[in-house]
């Protein structure tokens, strides 16, 4: 079969096509031949190898995708060939807590991913997609959905008519502008292009901020809501921000910290306004299973699109890593299976 692999990590150009034997699957385990899957930020990373430790240099890449079951291994009874499955970037964390351990299986950094013309995953992890969903609505939903999902609704509980504020306009932002403005919610969200804010505000955000013409975003959050600042706070800015995103909080807000921007600046550097404020903070690793399910089920009664940017066949993987690495997009970037 054909495949990419992340080669030796020294930038994008270490992505490398190659081929691989055909897969058999294991006792649990499911062939699933990708349709249409999606670039998030640490397939770049990867390939920096700014992404923890590197990885091994024949490694397929891509945590997100949607496919189709063509083969499944023995006890499997979860799906069936011919079964269009998605599957989190998890796959052993299937319920309950997050648990550290969830990390020795995470598909495309410690398990070969979706960029090859099979995968093979664990049968209990895939989830079998409504028939009304197009391929397109759910291929990337694994990694920046899920995430916003578990920020918005299990940890820090959205309630309607919260403010939530979203940094950028990368993935998991509009992910969570569209769930939120769903839950009732309004949203504000920060940009440096004018062009992606007007796009955030075709999407439904209340409040958009140009974070070049208001360095001090956080002032501007504030003088915008009145002083009341946000209920709860999307951050994934790394350290750099989250001292922003703390002035800008309510009183009893949350931050949810998402992704490994590190930064280089201290990051609370207003101590006594996170206790003020009685601001909680929590760092988010995606989502289990179950969570997953409930995202499917939202996105399927309330027909939710997903934004997409461009789309690009297999063989142009490539491209398809330096059009999202360039981050001039809005929405997400695909590659598509003939």
């Amino acid at each position: 079969m054909k495949a990419f692999q992340i080669g030796n990590q020294q930038g994008l150009g270490s992505l490398t096509a190659t081929t691989r034997p055909e897969p058999v699957a294991g006792p649990g385990e499911a062939i699933v031949a990708p349709r249409l899957i999606s670039l998030i930020s640490r397939d770049v990373q990867i390939l920096r190898g700014v992404y923890g430790a590197k990885q091994a240099t024949d490694r397929i890449p891509m945590s997100e995708g949607v496919g189709e079951v063509i083969a499944v291994g023995e006890g499997v009874s979860e799906v069936k060939p011919g079964d269009r499955v998605i599957c989190g970037h998890f796959p052993s964390w299937l319920d309950g807590e997050f648990r550290t351990s969830v990390f020795a299986h995470d598909v495309g950094v410690t398990h070969d991913g979706w960029l090859a013309e099979k995968v093979v995953l664990p049968a209990k992890a895939l989830i079998c997609v409504p028939d009304a969903l197009a391929d397109k609505e759910v291929a990337a939903l694994a990694s920046a959905d899920l995430t916003a999902w578990n920020a918005l609704f299990e940890v820090c509980k959205v309630k309607p008519g919260d403010l939530v504020l979203c940094l950028g306009t990368g993935g998991v932002a509009l992910a969570a502008l569209k769930l939120a403005k769903l839950h009732g919610a309004r949203v504000a969200i920060t940009s440096s292009s004018d062009n992606k804010l007007e796009i955030a505000r075709e999407l439904g955000a209340d409040i958009t901020i140009n974070y070049n013409q208001y360095p001090d975003w956080a002032a501007q959050v504030m003088a915008l809501t009145d002083n009341a600042g946000a209920d709860v706070i999307i951050e994934t800015g790394g350290q750099d921000t989250l001292g922003q995103s703390i002035a800008a909080s309510a009183v009893n807000g949350r931050i949810a910290v998402i992704g490994v921007t590190p930064g280089q600046h201290s990051p609370i550097p207003d101590y006594l306004s996170l206790i003020i404020k009685n601001v909680t903070i929590r760092g988010i690793a995606n989502g289990n299973r179950k969570m997953f399910i409930d995202l499917v089920r939202a996105i399927d009664a309330n027909r939710i699109e997903t934004v997409i940017a461009k789309t690009f066949k297999f063989d142009d993987a490539p491209d398809a890593f330096a059009y999202f690495a360039a981050a001039n997009h809005v929405g997400k970037v695909l590659i598509e299976f003939d």
